[in-house]
């Protein structure tokens, strides 16, 4: 008996095997499908349920820092036409963050809501996107959600801070800096991770990536180091050349920068804004910095989840195969369009961010200088990857470390939530920090003080008003030990038509700037918005930005009010008027005076431009016969011999 197949048996068997083996492939891909669909859910789950924390944590202690109403003296005057200043007859720039100034603008502009509302919802706004930016560029730098999950870790450290949710709202430009770090790490990994970089797209990033100083100073350096990388990696495939890419990237990086600090030069006369020659930013005071780092650190025990995501980004590197460049030039540039460099960059940026901040002596607001140095170091692990254990595998059982590493954030985020870091009574520590929102919140009694009325209830608020309604001539306000009056120096006969105008001489620049009219000109004894307290010289053991302190003597001068008594106030010696108005005459101070007062020609333009770095390091003595001395003029009340 003899087995025969025909043809069309063959072709039918081929077919069911085919169709067999169709069946089985799908049937074992369904549970990675339906594990990629559970893995990309959680992943816009955990973005939307952080997100949705930190605005409810945030809106909870929203507020408005007195700093905050400061930005908005600059954008009142911006959107009255009287420029970008804080006072309408003298060119000074009060706000560190010039795109935080512009940004506010254009939405006050764009919205013509009030000005408290706008910057409360932008700098909300600006908040939440950094951290959804964050685990953007977390996500794709560990690989997807094709096979692992991967879950909040490194942001929520971030979110438990008190502190970050009290400068997420305050009207400062903490959250645009973190933003804008946020953003630019997720596009430096999506250009580490590019198959083919376009050159539209690579411009863009370095567009942004130039945009640093106008950010916030000192975020320069993670600006210069992110653009190192991009200049010395290999280029993208460019019609013209690589070396032509190159020099286009210099030039889109540093058209607006460059643009704007020529700009700022001639029409400030300062390289820097007026706050850096304020708190003296190129000073050290490491002692008082190593204060408050622990400041920050030691209350919330930050130090272990910093450690335990150390660990966990270690782990997790190495089970991904991340790896160090080889140890030669081409090997070098190689590496750095990488990943593992975008990582090492923003640590780096991280660490000696922290390094700058101790060494300036930190700030007197609770965590605030703080802040994008830590959101930088937790940005590698701002969710971190759990893949499930296979075959046994040393690589796959990093899940173990991860997973332990997620739930010591979780539950450190859980305890440091609800922590306060300055218990005393008055919310100033013994080294100068202040809890800057609880201290505004109990000194105004607002649960959120927000509008510039709110601080109408501050000390001696309520009371410079009423004092400027009634001296209609005008006169030098300057603060009395009462909270309910002020001294008033008046203007000198005859009284021009109209008044002589007011000046009002207070530390707090921005409850009184925003509750006075433009043409109320507030100064302050640090300097912030009066360049000759700025350019005096730092007090050594005063509290950290706050130690400058100009006396009133020669605002007395400078304003042109009556210099005797009984018109002056009590407490002032006539004799230090007298020796500060011959103090003022200096040749340079007077050039100083004059390059933000004079009227902005073309010439004046020129000559601040070639004399703002002199300017910024020129430093006067407080006591005007000292300075008298220094500059080398006659004292009209001469020491007499022994």
């Amino acid at each position: 008996m003899s087995l025969s197949i025909s043809p069309d048996e063959i072709v039918v068997a081929e077919r069911e095997s085919t169709e067999y083996e169709r069946l089985r492939d799908d049937e074992s891909a369904r549970p990675a499908a339906r594990f990629t669909v559970l893995s990309r859910a959680t992943f816009v789950g955990g973005i939307v349920l952080t997100t949705v924390i930190f605005a409810v944590g945030a809106w909870q202690r929203r507020w408005i820092a007195d700093d905050g109403l400061i930005v908005l003296r600059t954008v009142r005057n911006l959107l009255a036409g009287h420029g970008p200043v804080f006072n309408m007859d003298e060119r000074v720039e009060t706000n560190t963050s010039t795109a935080w100034t512009y940004v506010v603008w254009f939405f006050s502009w764009l919205t013509q809501a009030r000005l408290e509302y706008v910057v409360l919802g932008v700098a909300l706004t600006v908040s939440l996107l950094a951290v959804v930016f964050a685990m953007l560029g977390t996500a794709r730098l560990w690989g997807g959600t094709s096979t692992q999950l991967l879950l909040p870790a490194g942001v929520l450290v971030y979110i438990a801070l008190p502190p970050a949710r009290d400068y997420a709202t305050s009207g400062l430009e903490s959250g645009l800096v973190i933003c804008w770090v946020g953003l630019l790490w997720w596009l430096m990994i999506r250009w580490s991770q590019a198959a083919v970089v376009r050159v539209p797209s690579l411009l863009g990033l370095v567009f942004l990536a130039g945009l640093a100083p106008l950010v916030r100073p000192e975020a320069t350096l993670i600006g210069v180091l992110a653009l190192g990388m991009i200049f010395l990696a290999p280029m993208p495939e460019f019609r013209f050349g690589p070396t032509a890419l190159r020099a286009l990237i210099v030039f889109v990086a540093g058209i607006v920068p460059v643009a704007y600090q020529i700009w700022r030069m001639g029409y400030y006369g300062l390289p820097y804004p007026n706050t850096a020659v304020a708190k003296d930013a190129g000073g050290a005071k490491w002692g008082q910095g190593l204060t408050y780092l622990w400041d920050l650190v030691g209350p919330y025990y930050l130090w272990i989840p910093l450690l335990v995501l150390l660990v966990a980004g270690i782990v997790a590197g190495v089970a991904r195969g991340f790896a160090l460049p080889k140890l030669s030039v081409r090997g070098v540039r190689a590496w750095l369009r990488s990943p593992s460099a975008v990582v090492v960059m923003v640590l780096g940026s991280g660490l000696l961010l922290t390094v700058y901040a101790v060494r300036v002596g930190g700030d007197f607001m609770h965590g605030r200088m703080l802040l994008t140095q830590l959101f930088l170091l937790l940005l590698p692990v701002a969710v971190v990857p759990l893949r499930l254990p296979r075959n046994g595998s040393r690589k796959d059982w990093s899940f173990v470390a991860l997973l332990i590493a997620l739930l010591g954030a979780v539950g450190w985020s859980l305890f440091a939530a609800n922590t306060t870091a300055i218990k005393t009574g008055t919310k100033i520590s013994s080294s100068g920090i202040v809890d800057e929102r609880v201290y505004y919140v109990l000194n105004t009694g607002h649960d959120h003080p927000i509008l510039a009325e709110d601080y109408l209830d501050y000390a001696r608020m309520r009371a410079m008003v009423t004092d400027i309604a009634a001296n209609p001539n005008g006169g030098l306000l300057l603060n009395s030990p009462s909270f309910t009056f002020w001294y008033l120096d008046p203007p000198p006969q005859p009284i021009p038509e109209g008044g002589a105008g007011h000046t009002v001489y207070f530390l707090n620049l921005g409850m009184t700037s925003m509750n006075v009219p433009l043409d109320v000109r507030v100064i302050d004894p640090m300097g912030l918005a009066y360049p000759l307290a700025a350019h005096s010289d730092r007090l050594a053991d005063g509290r950290i930005g706050h130690d400058k302190s100009l006396y009133p003597d020669w605002v007395v001068v400078d304003s042109g009010m009556v210099d005797i008594h009984p018109w002056m106030p009590w407490y002032m010696d006539e004799k230090w008027v007298t020796q500060a108005r011959a103090a003022m005459s200096c040749p340079q101070t007077q050039a100083l005076l004059i390059s933000t007062r004079d009227p902005l020609t073309f010439d004046r333009f020129k000559h601040n431009l070639r004399h703002a770095l002199s300017f910024a390091k020129y430093r006067i003595d407080r006591v005007p016969k000292y300075e008298i001395q220094r500059c080398g003029l006659v004292d009209p009340h001469p020491q007499p011999p022994r």
